[in-house]
């Protein structure tokens, strides 16, 4: 058998033992949450409240219909936010194809809709069990209880044991369902991060070997950690560290993981070809789509205001307002500096770079977005839009090749994020979070401790999701070719990868590495020319 015959035959295989898997464990039963909040009687007095008997037995009845309205508003919150962020991933397809040349469209794309598929049955099949395995209860989801496994005990919690494939003791629960839609679409973010940082060389069996690695471990485990009533989130009880290490909506459990992974990815590939010069100095290699690449930032924005606000799990916490506000503030100052900074930097503003600010700022609000007031998020995002552009270019020096700046974006920003909720929370939000008394504060309101948790989160996800990654891309490059060859990386990646172009009707051109120069030479867009490699990009 050919390498894609197996590839395909072992695809295959997987899938049917999956299906197989799910269905011999779940045929007892399921919906525990549901059997007992869905049925007709909990609606029949919701509009005659007048016939509920005045007595306990009927304030009990109308408290439990009341009970079952709330639930029923934090599942419509929740899926309706967690739609908003799906769609985000329009958003990355958009960005991450305009930021790349249009030789390698189709490439990047069908790596967009396959991290999409891939990555979702990774983290629907153990991912999510890793996760949130032992996070019940969830009372704003009615309680999810299932979810009551957990490796580690007390404030040691460092894995989950239950819901693999969504199923726990051969039953499933909708209140688990309406968690998995929301946590994987978070997934699927940090698994999109990677796609721009190893565009236009690696190759796509490496890709779906990096996309299942972040969806059934790296991203998951991580999270767990945070999230699932991990160790982290404990530091706060254990070593008196404020709150422990908190992150509201992901600038380190998602973005940071994400960024990190794929510096991990690309020091592996190595750079572009073309990407360098013999005295280490980098070439500009300017994306084809400029209009992709605003469309690209618009949906994320857009998308934002799931992201960030559905992190409550619960449209009565109205602290949601400000969380929607401080992101787009964060977003709009992480713009305008970053267009500032380029424009002072080269006598025009960058565009590319400018939404990179505002992605740059959308990121560094993530984690303190519901801690902080307005004029904090004015200066996180101010921060991070600055932070981006000298961050690109010092991974550039060190000869890194990032061809969207996700590394700098959601790694660097991602890190500084987190750190500013141990800056600049003010402590007029999260009374009780992780189990600790009285609201998070941070080192300007008097918890230096907070700070230093803070420090745990960026220094341990570092070393988690850059050495995890690395030790399994790495490992995987001894059995199958993680990056094309020079010839199909010059011709471009639609071709060699899929026998389909995203353009069949442009005509090629060659040209110095980033540049359109005069006179520049057509070549068919087959690759049938003579072209070569050491000048052709």
């Amino acid at each position: 058998m050919s390498r894609g015959q197996k590839f395909v035959a072992l695809s295959v295989l997987t899938f049917i033992a999956i299906v197989v898997a799910g269905a011999i464990w779940g045929h007892h039963g399921g919906d525990t949450t549901g059997a007992s909040t869905t049925g007709l009687s909990n609606y029949q007095n919701l509009f005659g409240a007048r016939t509920v008997p005045v007595s306990q037995a009927g304030l009990n009845q109308l408290a439990s219909q009341t009970g079952h309205v709330a639930v029923s508003v934090n599942f419509t919150w929740t899926l309706l936010t967690g739609f908003l962020v799906l769609f985000m991933q329009v958003g990355f397809a958009f960005l991450v194809t305009g930021l790349t040349r249009a030789k390698n469209a189709a490439h990047m794309m069908m790596m967009n809709i396959a991290a999409f598929a891939v990555a979702l049955l990774a983290y629907y099949a153990v991912g999510f069990a890793f996760q949130f395995g032992g996070v019940a209860p969830v009372l704003n989801l009615g309680g999810a209880s299932p979810l009551s496994g957990i490796f580690g005990h007390g404030s040691a919690g460092i894995i989950g044991l239950h819901g693999f494939g969504l199923q726990s003791g051969g039953s499933y629960d909708v209140g688990v369902m309406v968690l998995f839609l929301f946590e994987v679409v978070f997934m699927e973010t940090a698994g999109y991060i990677i796609i721009g940082a190893i565009a236009e060389r690696i190759s796509f069996a490496g890709f779906i070997v990096a996309e299942i690695a972040m969806g059934a471990v790296v991203y998951p485990i991580y999270g767990m950690w945070l999230w699932g009533g991990g160790w982290m989130a404990h530091l706060g009880t254990s070593l008196h560290l404020g709150h422990g290490a908190v992150d509201f909506a992901g600038s380190g459990v998602v973005h940071a993981t994400g960024g990190w992974a794929a510096l991990a990815l690309a020091m592996i590939l190595g750079p572009r070809i073309g990407k360098f010069n013999k005295d280490g100095s980098a070439n500009a290699i300017p994306g084809h789509n400029l209009t992709y690449v605003v469309i690209g930032t618009l949906v994320l924005v857009f998308g934002w205001m799931g992201f960030n606000p559905g992190s409550t799990l619960g449209a009565p916490d109205l602290r949601s307002g400000l969380v929607a506000v401080n992101t787009l503030l964060a977003a709009c100052v992480g713009f305008v500096m970053a267009m500032g900074i380029t424009n002072a930097k080269y006598g025009k503003p960058d565009i590319s770079m400018s939404c990179n600010g505002m992605l740059a700022g959308l990121v560094a609000i993530t984690a303190p977005c519901a801690f902080v007031a307005p004029w904090a998020a004015i200066i996180i995002g101010g921060i991070a839009g600055t932070l981006v552009v000298y961050s690109v270019a010092f991974f550039d020096r060190r000869g890194i090749d990032d061809p969207c700046g996700a590394i700098s974006v959601h790694g660097v920003c991602g890190a500084f994020g987190v750190l500013a909720v141990g800056l600049f929370a003010d402590g007029t939000y999260g009374a009780g979070w992780n189990g600790v008394g009285g609201n998070v504060k941070g080192l300007l309101y008097g918890d230096g401790g907070q700070l230093i948790a803070q420090l745990f989160h960026v220094f341990i996800g570092f070393f988690w999701a850059w050495g995890i990654m690395w030790l399994i891309f790495k490992g995987a490059s001894k059995f199958i070719q993680v990056r094309v060859s020079p010839e199909a990386e010059i011709e471009g990646l639609d071709v060699p990868e899929f026998g389909a172009l995203a353009y069949p009707d442009f005509v090629m051109h060659r040209a110095s590495p980033g540049h359109i120069t005069e006179g520049a030479v057509d070549v068919p867009v087959t690759g049938d020319a003579d072209v070569e490699l050491e000048t052709t990009t």
